[in-house]
């Protein structure tokens, strides 16, 4: 995977699958349509802000709530990098695996990044912030793949020699 470097967006405990996509949106027809109502309940302003690349980090039991599909989508959807928490809800994670978005568990680092400043993450590696190095477990290959894919539909198809869906 890669190194990169990010502006920082801090959210709390518990962020639910409510809070970053509200049931009331999700009869809307298309995930771009959604997205700009991500986090609404907590940030109305934050789906309009996030930009290409940046990272979201939270605190613990990130997508927590029902076990939408749509949470991870719309994430990935405002081109977060990752998103980097104390802990995910078991399935929130399966969900954004499946869907490309790489999730980083790291308990300290929450702690300590304040939001709008810019962090360094190698992924397998570390997480550098403010001078401080973060430790962060690498993630199984097979994972890997998945998230460099775009997804497991995008794997299965690169495995099995087949055109990348658009």
């Amino acid at each position: 995977m890669e190194t990169f470097k990010s502006k920082v967006w801090v959210l709390g405990d518990d962020i639910d699958t409510d809070i970053i996509i509200p049931t009331d949106y999700l009869a809307l027809k298309t995930i771009e349509d959604m997205k700009q109502y991500a986090f609404a309940p907590l940030r109305p302003e934050l789906a309009s802000q996030i930009k290409n690349g940046d990272v979201i980090v939270a605190g613990k039991n990130f997508g927590c709530g029902s076990s939408r599909e749509q949470a991870p989508e719309i994430i990935k959807s405002l081109n977060v990098k990752c998103v980097i928490a104390k802990s995910f809800a078991r399935i929130f994670f399966r969900n954004a695996i499946n869907n490309g978005l790489l999730l980083i568990e790291n308990p300290d680092i929450y702690e300590d990044v304040t939001e709008g400043d810019e962090i360094e993450v190698c992924v397998n590696r570390c997480i550098k912030y403010k001078g401080r190095e973060y430790a962060i477990a690498s993630l199984p290959q097979n994972l890997v793949d998945i998230i460099n894919a775009g997804g497991l539909v995008q794997a299965m198809r690169r495995r099995n020699g087949l055109e990348p869906l658009r």
